[in-house]
């Protein structure tokens, strides 16, 4: 029989989980390794980087009157999602699945991690058979931060602060966390379909990117009055974009959950493919604008780390090569039409986060091979099947995410009034909301 949930259950097993001993999870078959938890603990803290170095990136890119409120969606949406994952997010992404019978099997997972009981000191049986559970729920929490965060650029510069916390709240439940157990739960659905996404194409980026556009599109345009809307702060956004670079690493090559060979495949291929994606941005930039732009290379690599984040573990180096030479210029000319469309995605997060996450998921089902994991195959090694399934894993996920960020923009809105005044606009929020200044004059 099913178990209800409610505030009686939450509380205690938040009590619970408080009491040293009772939520250890052990697992007396596995075996800590000093190593791959040592590797593991300093993956989650690259991955945790890429909080500032979004913040960074996006606040450079905003005009000056903004520049706090947009690095504060990303800063405190980490405190955000941080209390929600430990509370309910961790769960309904990795415990056994839980979906109701009435639906099809692999949808959500249940209330067994719930306050993180049951998660605890050593390996388990299924996620994290050498670390600590709690070290790989650390990570996955990382993971769970940032996807929320990359739609906030798509809403800068004119969104309630109050109706950010609300609408971050429910993405990270409602959408992030099933999405999440369909493709990395044992059970999910889309797992047992073999979709592969070694690091979060669809998960993290194609959830986030075309979650953006829906934003965008509901919020509407910003207000302009004749001013420029270059970016503010161009060695900011470029800063930024290094950090997201960095912490790449961590996200990908930690994926592996172990300091092993494919952890550094993960590594060489991340490195790859952004610095492929950076030429052809450029290079595309160049062609369009007779221009050598140093924001288009800084965007041209997060474009290439956005497409080989899914195959990160099944491309060689020379699958990279192709990914971010080809999701270069994709995603370049994604913000093109983006411009002719006029949509307010303010800071291209659809362009290169959806555009991005949806090819390097398709690419993985061509690109995969036995040569970096044996069991792993897409159409250059005799498997064309692989590219059906990772369109199928794509779609459901663009529906989902879409559907459910529409409902959740409406509720918002409904309840909280999703959009700042226009007195409010016309002054910054900043200064309208913060009551502070990124710069004195």
């Amino acid at each position: 029989m099913r178990r209800k949930l409610g505030f009686g259950t939450i509380a205690a097993a938040i009590a619970l989980a408080a009491f040293p001993g009772m939520a250890l999870g052990a697992d007396a078959t596995s075996t800590l390794d000093s190593g791959d938890t040592a590797w593991m603990l300093a993956a989650t803290a690259l991955v945790m980087i890429m909080l500032p170095g979004l913040a960074l990136f996006y606040g450079g890119l905003v005009r000056r009157k903004n520049v706090l409120s947009t690095i504060m969606h990303s800063f405190f949406g980490l405190a955000i999602v941080s209390v929600v994952w430990v509370l309910v997010g961790f769960s309904l992404a990795f415990a056994p699945d839980a979906t109701p019978s009435f639906l099809p099997k692999g949808l959500i997972g249940g209330l067994d991690f719930v306050g993180f009981f049951n998660v605890g000191l050593t390996p388990s049986t299924i996620y994290a058979t050498t670390i600590p559970f709690v070290l790989f729920a650390a990570f996955q929490l990382m993971f769970a931060a940032i996807t929320p965060a990359l739609i906030t650029g798509a809403f800068a510069e004119r969104k309630r602060f109050a109706s950010f916390v609300l609408f971050t709240v429910l993405w990270s439940i409602v959408v992030y966390s099933p999405i999440a157990h369909w493709v990395w739960a044992s059970d999910g659905w889309l797992f047992k379909l073999g979709a592969l996404d070694f690091a979060g194409g669809t998960v993290v980026h194609a959830s986030s990117g075309l979650s953006a556009l829906i934003v965008a599109v509901l919020i509407g345009r910003r207000v302009v009055n004749g001013e420029r809307m270059e970016p503010h702060d161009v060695p900011m956004t470029v800063l930024g974009a290094g950090l997201l670079w960095f912490g790449w690493f961590g996200f990908n090559a930690g994926s592996a959950v172990a300091a092993n060979g494919l952890a550094a495949s993960a590594f060489i291929v991340t490195n790859t493919a952004a610095a492929a994606a950076t030429l052809t941005w450029v290079g595309a930039s160049y062609l369009h604008h007779r221009k050598v732009s140093v924001v288009g290379a800084a965007c041209g690599a997060v474009a290439g780390l956005v497409a080989i984040t899914p195959a990160s573990g099944f491309v060689t180096p020379g699958g990279a090569i192709v990914i971010g030479l080809v999701a270069g210029g994709l995603c370049y000319s994604a913000t093109l039409l983006r411009e002719r469309v006029r949509v307010d995605d303010a800071l291209d997060v659809f362009a290169v986060h959806g555009v991005g996450g949806v090819f390097g998921a398709i690419a993985t089902g061509v690109l995969a091979t036995s040569a970096v994991q044996g069991a792993y195959k897409g159409l250059i090694d005799g498997n064309p099947g692989q590219v059906l399934i990772q369109l199928a894993a794509v779609g459901a996920t663009i529906v989902y995410a879409v559907v459910a960020t529409f409902v959740i923009v409406k509720l918002v809105d409904g309840i909280l009034g999703i959009r700042i005044s226009a007195r409010d606009e016309e002054m910054g929020i900043d200064l309208s909301t913060h009551g502070e200044a990124a710069y004195q004059m």
